[in-house]
Order: C-alpha cells, then structure tokens, then sequence
C-alpha cells in the first residue's frame, strides 16, 4: 500500500514554502474583514489575544497595537519563523509564535481574552476539536471572530469550489457552508452574535502562484472552469483568464 503523509505533514509541506508570499499577499494583508478584528480587538483591549492559524500573521498585526500580547499559532514551523521576522520589522513586540495543532492547544482553559481565526479552518483535518479548544481557551464572554471563504448551498457549485480548491492547494480540506458554520460553532459552545457575508476576487496567477501551484494542477483548475455549467460559472463570475469571486463570511461570536 502506498505510504502518503497525513494532513498535518501536508500543511507543514504546502505552507512551508509558500510562507513570505503570505505576509506579502495582498489577499490576506488587508480587507474590511481585517479592520473589524482591529476594531472589536481596540473596544475590549484584550490583555491575551489568539490568532488561531496565523499563516502570514496578519490578524496577528491587526491585534497587537491593542492587546498587551498576541499568541501566533500555526501548524508551520517556517511560517511562524516569517511572521516573527515580520513583527520584529514592524515594531511589534508583543507578539509571540506558537507551534500547535489547533486540535490540540498547549494553553490553559481560560487563557485568551479574544480570539480570531481567518482563512484557516478549511485546512483543519478536524474542525469540531478545533472550535472546542477555541471555546475552551477563551474567557468566558469573550469574543471570537472566524472568517472564511464559504461553499455555496448548490450542490454543483460546491463541487466545483472543493475541486478547484484542492487542485490548487492538497492540504485543503472543505470549505463549509454558511450553516454548517452555524452548526460547529454551536456545537462547540459558541453563541453567534453576527454574520457578515462578503466576496473576495481571487486573481488566478496570483491565486495560484502563492501556492506554488504545479503547471499540470493549474491547467486542470483551467479545465474545470471551462466545463462548469452556466450557472457555477456565473456563481463565481469566471473571468477569461480564470480569475473568479469567492463568498466568503465574518462570524462573530462569544
């Protein structure tokens, strides 16, 4: 039988290599999405603030000028390497890196004042334990924000989302609907105090080259496009040169 390497190894592998082009990402290193995490993080002043799957470390950025320390957590070695080098660039101290699964927090019940999570979830090879030690890390009443790209409701729209996406990136594992959200998160103990749906346009050469995308993988994604059907098409607005928009959603939650 053919030996493969489990999620985690895939993560480290894909993210890795990919990790200075995700601090340099203009994707990730803005947004209004980002701006509201600056914004609850400046009304409630956290002394301890998590974000939970840091990748480039830009919620991390937003949360250190108003929290007294901000914990960086990711499963990437390299990539908490760049992002403690880009905080000492930055002028911010008060952020420290940590290596953990999110399945498995090494951090006591209680320990973090807010926490965030943006763009990692659809990675997680197991989202319930995750969000239960999210739960569990945080205060109680305290707030937590995750964002990320959504799957549509429609089952052929989904499919293509979830193909598209794993051809491009392996360590991806699902990107959930909006319900599904709702059910996790509930099912973790969390209560949700808002939902902000948004879209995000993904340029293709971008998109992929930051995942270093091999050529075959990329001229399949290419493929897929040009025989999804009108509809899917036009759920993510597919461009000529395979650019197209993501939905995506803000959760917040306590």
């Amino acid at each position: 039988m053919m030996t493969t390497p489990d999620q985690d190894h895939v993560i480290q592998r894909q993210f890795g290599a990919a990790a200075a082009d995700y601090v340099t990402s203009p994707v990730h290193a803005g947004g209004a999405d980002l701006a509201r995490i600056a914004a609850i993080a400046a009304k409630i002043r956290p002394e301890h603030a998590l974000d939970l799957g840091t990748g480039g470390g830009h919620v991390a950025y937003a949360l250190a000028p108003h929290a007294t320390r901000v914990t960086a957590c990711d499963l990437s070695e390299a990539m908490l390497a760049v992002v403690a080098d880009e905080a000492v660039r930055r002028g911010l101290p008060t952020i420290a890196t940590l290596a953990a699964s999110v399945g498995d927090l090494p951090m006591a019940d209680a320990a973090c004042d807010m926490v965030a999570c943006r763009f990692s979830l659809h990675h997680w090879r197991d989202p319930a334990a995750g969000l239960a030690q999210a739960r569990r890390v945080l205060r109680p009443g305290g707030p937590a924000v995750f964002v990320d790209v959504i799957a549509p409701a429609a089952p052929a729209a989904d499919t293509h989302l979830q193909t598209v996406e794993l051809l491009r990136d392996p360590s991806h594992v699902r990107d959930f609907t909006v319900r599904e959200w709702q059910a996790m998160l509930a099912e973790a103990g969390f209560a949700i105090t808002a939902i902000v749906p948004a879209q995000l346009r993904m340029d293709f050469a971008e998109w992929t080259a930051r995942q270093r995308t091999p050529p075959v993988q990329a001229a399949a994604i290419r493929a897929v496009q040009a025989l999804a059907p009108a509809e899917v098409a036009h759920h993510f607005a597919i461009e000529p040169d395979g650019s197209f928009t993501l939905d995506t959603v803000l959760i917040e939650a306590v």
